[in-house]
């Protein structure tokens, strides 16, 4: 796509970069990163899906920590980052998940368990709700896993097809982008404060129309209504910064109480890219919930429960 990020020039100082590799799956040429001691060991897979307009460079500090223990898959998600635009119709949460599917049958990939972060774990709620993997932990970090409410999604929806099927929006918001105020703006709307390298990466990637695209037109066409999460047959683990300026933290309550089996971790101080903040905090404990029991449902848990 015209406008894309270029692995030649925005990927030549990309985060983790000696694990990137591109495979083509499901008519899509995917940006993957694996770390850890590689698919052919036998050690758990780890699967990582960023959120909507992020990309693997989210992961760069909690995907070393996680490869200590586990192999870590990691894919630019269609439409962002380095991975190819799919047609707009597959721009949904089932459409996301029906891909990241055929991108692990070609890698030859069974995760053990899937870490998701804001939209990322609705596609990864998707991927078991479809059975196109086997149930298997779940950590949501952030995860926007709620439906808006009607008049809200309404409009966020039919304002976003507008702006998507609009070639003009994302070179303009490309455009602004490049402009420091934009992306510290946009950053603070999180409730989080990350370092010098992940706002650079950020900027960079908002400063790309086609990743912006993607962005929108994954927007445009995302609705939960029907992600029934009553029939997720998974531990869920719903990790929250009570400071996130994205997905109300009081979601995570509400989910988790639809949940057959979840959980909620509160982490005090933190906003919508808690992971990027705390990347060691948050793969304790995401290896704390590879192995836990699950604590009785629904019932909130502090940094005090972890300990």
């Amino acid at each position: 796509m015209i406008g894309a990020p270029d692995w030649g020039r925005d990927g030549r100082d990309w985060p983790n970069r000696s694990a990137s590799r591109f495979v083509l799956a499901g008519g899509l040429r995917w940006h993957v990163q694996v770390m850890g001691p590689g698919l052919a060991a036998r050690r758990p897979v780890i699967l990582l899906l960023h959120g909507m307009g992020a990309s693997t460079h989210s992961w760069r500090d909690l995907a070393p920590i996680l490869a200590e223990r586990f192999t870590v898959v990691a894919p630019d998600l269609p439409g962002h980052g380095f991975t190819g635009h799919p047609a707009p119709t597959l721009m949904t949460s089932d459409g996301m998940a029906r891909s990241v599917a055929a991108m692990l049958k070609v890698l030859g990939v069974q995760p053990a368990m899937v870490v998701g972060h804001s939209a990322g774990a609705a596609v990864a709620a998707r991927l078991m709700l479809l059975h196109l993997i086997a149930p298997v932990p779940l950590v949501s970090l952030n995860g926007a896993l709620s439906p808006m409410p009607q008049h809200q999604g309404a409009l966020y929806s039919v304002m976003a097809r507008l702006l998507s099927n609009s070639p003009a929006t994302a070179w303009i918001f490309a455009l602004q982008a490049r402009q420091e105020k934009t992306v510290d703006r946009l950053l603070a709307a999180t409730g989080s404060r990350i370092d010098a390298d992940g706002r650079k990466f950020y900027a960079r990637l908002m400063g790309r129309p086609g990743h912006v695209g993607g962005a929108l037109r994954m927007m445009a066409r995302w609705n939960l209504d029907d992600l029934d999460l009553t029939r997720l047959d998974a531990p869920v683990t719903l990790i929250v910064g009570d400071k996130d300026g994205m997905v109300p933290p009081e979601d995570a309550t509400r989910v988790a109480a639809r949940l057959p089996d979840g959980r909620v971790v509160l982490l005090p101080g933190l906003g919508h890219l808690a992971h990027e903040e705390e990347p060691g905090l948050v793969a304790r404990l995401i290896e704390e919930a590879a192995i836990m029991d699950q604590p009785e449902r629904g019932q909130p848990m502090t940094l005090a429960d972890c300990a």
